[in-house]
């Protein structure tokens, strides 16, 4: 394992180039320090590459793979052709909502009259492990501040905390769907199947939906903030629906999509 100054083979990392040359191009790591790396040009894309400046130029930021380190003479190598382009969008909104999540917690420490390290050691870092990074901490207080607020107790950052995620951070907008399989072999067995559906949308009438795909098939679509209870209403939903049509002698299955 790399040391913790430098990153480890595999890695996506965000890059700014500052030097171009025939064999290759010179850059430095934005999350480590400006540290120095180096693309050599058969990293540069797949196929023959001719011209390097066909595919960057000095002054871009890059999203690239760490391809090998020495971690003896510190040296990086990258390459930008192993990475696919939705690994560079989720990188690089990785990278840009950390910067936005260091500026929020600056803020935060600035109204409780602490430094930045002070702010990290009380509780910084206790949200990161419970929430895997920062701006997740940041998302949760602005979709549900009462519940963040319940969560972590009566402590004198909290409400500045999510005062602050309030101000800045919209709410995430998560939806989470399914695939309903429900009949009936009675006459009536339509009804039947509509009233098992409507069991579905009497658990959160404004969360829910449900659309026709083709007989016996129901899209299930449950919306919400939090990823977590989103995930409860769709089961619940489901489940709903699933028990009423074989309590009245049908069949139901349903299968979640990824």
């Amino acid at each position: 394992m790399a040391p913790a100054d430098l990153p480890e083979e595999g890695e996506h990392v965000v890059a700014t180039v500052q030097s171009l040359r025939n064999f290759g191009a010179f850059v430095t790591l934005d999350e480590y320090g400006g540290r120095e790396a180096f693309i050599h040009l058969s990293e540069v894309a797949t196929g023959w590459v001719k011209y390097i400046r066909d595919y960057v130029h000095e002054g871009q930021k890059i999203v690239a793979r760490v391809i090998h380190v020495n971690t003896e003479k510190g040296q990086i190598d990258l390459s930008l052709k192993r990475i696919n382009e939705h690994q560079r969008r989720e990188k690089l909104l990785l990278w840009k909502n950390e910067i936005k999540a260091r500026k929020l917690f600056t803020q935060v420490v600035q109204a409780l009259s602490t430094s930045p390290e002070q702010g990290m050691e009380l509780f910084g870092d206790g949200l990161e492990e419970k929430y895997g990074n920062l701006y997740k901490a940041f998302e949760a207080a602005s979709s549900d501040p009462k519940v963040f607020m319940k969560d972590n107790g009566k402590e004198v950052w909290v409400g500045t905390f999510a005062k602050v995620a309030k101000d800045n951070i919209a709410p995430r907008h998560v939806s989470v769907s399914g695939i309903l399989e429900v009949s009936h072999p009675a006459p009536d067995g339509l009804y039947r199947v509509r009233d098992a559906l409507l069991e579905a949308k009497k658990v959160a009438p404004e969360s829910i939906k449900v659309q026709y795909v083709g007989a016996p098939n129901y899209r299930i679509i449950v919306e919400g903030r939090q990823y977590k209870n989103t995930e409860i209403l769709l089961k619940k939903a489901s489940d709903a629906t699933l028990n009423f049509i074989r309590k009245e002698g049908g069949k139901g299955g349903f299968t979640r999509h990824k």
